[in-house]
């Protein structure tokens, strides 16, 4: 389900349950059968956790950082980007979470002991910040998207429900309403302490709670795994055919070009979570692979790729706002680049001059012209 499902499970051999488990003593070595699809399993660990993770995580991280600095002057306080301020904060959640999984993987590679410590810890929590963030970014996607398909398809009813205080409300309520529906996840594992017969040392592993092992939160596990992936896919599926149908139908009105623009940068958006969030609900809903329960290997494997693939929806909106939005770009040459703001005053101020000549020169002309008229009459 999440990054943190990828560390390894050790001392397996006498234990009724898949757990990572951390040695406290050193005993003499046993001899454990190599697990099926295990290299591949490191393979796609190593070149996620450890190459792409740092290449994606950092940059989106300061990207989302930007992006909320800029969304927060004035002339840039719509409706519109109340909804992606806050998908922002939900995104930087995200890639906190996953930059502490790359400080995991880290290491992992120079301290296995420490590492393995670290999971146990750490693990329960981020299993549950991991299905928050997924959530609030799923849902402040179909709010946004929401938004879009009442501007372009019913744009008599926007001035009353597209409304900054209606979006910040929106926002608030997915926030309080996805924490409630996620909060059962951050009791679904806990930290036990047994001994090994085989290997005679004490070891602290994981696994499922009472809570978890109750029959109705296979049924609650099912409906997070929906709301966070599945049914967010279809919503989102559905008003963007709406909003190209509707774009294709006014795009010859000049007079919506602005608004039209947006519309299409949310359409981007859009597509880019569809592309990178289906694999994970794929795997999630339909598969159930790649858990910390799961002992296959190669869905584990596979999971790795899904997570990455997350974390690339989480870093890429500002690159999307820079390329897609003039007014995004002004603001952020404002605040972070004065100094190109200064030299593109400077190369407008010929332009503007030789407007002011021309302007001159018809104004004279004309003056001239009346006064000549006036001198024949």
């Amino acid at each position: 389900m999440d990054n943190f499902t990828a560390l390894p499970q050790f001392e397996k051999s006498s234990l009724t349950s898949p757990t990572l488990t951390v040695n406290r003593t050193n005993t003499t070595e046993h001899y454990n059968p190599v697990p099926n699809g295990i290299e591949f399993f490191e393979t796609a660990r190593f070149i996620n956790g450890v190459i792409v993770y740092p290449l994606v995580c950092f940059p989106g991280l300061i990207g989302n950082i930007l992006t909320l600095i800029v969304l927060s002057r004035e002339n840039m306080r719509t409706s519109t980007n109340a909804f992606l301020s806050a998908l922002a904060v939900a995104d930087t959640i995200k890639l906190i979470n996953d930059i502490i999984y790359f400080c995991v993987m880290v290491l992992q590679r120079t301290d296995p002991s420490s590492a393995h410590v670290a999971y146990v810890h750490i693990y329960p929590y981020a299993h549950f910040v991991f299905s928050l963030s997924v959530c609030l970014s799923a849902w402040l996607t179909v709010s946004v998207a929401v938004e879009r398909y009442i501007l372009v398809c019913h744009p008599t009813r926007s001035r009353e429900h597209c409304t900054r205080i209606r979006a910040i409300v929106t926002s608030s309520v997915v926030y309080v309403v996805m924490i409630g529906f996620s909060l059962p996840s951050a009791f679904r594992y806990k930290k036990i302490e047994m001994t090994d017969p085989i290997t005679n040392t004490t070891i602290t592993s994981i696994t499922g709670t009472n809570l978890w092992k109750n029959t109705y939160m296979v049924h609650y596990d099912r409906f997070l795994n929906s709301l966070r992936s599945f049914i967010p896919l279809l919503i989102l599926i559905y008003l963007n055919m709406c909003i190209i149908n509707a774009l294709r139908k006014t795009r010859a009105k000049k007079r919506h070009a602005q608004r039209h623009r947006v519309t299409f940068m949310m359409i981007i958006i859009i597509m880019v979570f569809l592309f990178c969030t289906t694999p994970d609900a794929v795997m999630t809903l339909f598969l159930d692979f790649g858990y910390h329960e799961e002992e296959n290997y190669y869905a584990k494997g596979v999971r790795e790729f899904s997570d990455s693939l997350l974390a690339v929806n989480a870093a890429v909106n500002f690159i999307i706002y820079c390329v897609l939005s003039r007014t995004f770009r002004q603001s952020f040459t404002t605040l972070f680049c004065p100094a190109k703001k200064e030299r593109n005053i400077k190369k407008e101020l010929p332009w503007y001059r030789r407007l002011s000549d021309q302007s001159s020169f018809w104004n004279n002309k004309k003056r001239r012209r009346s006064s000549s008229v006036s001198q024949h009459l």
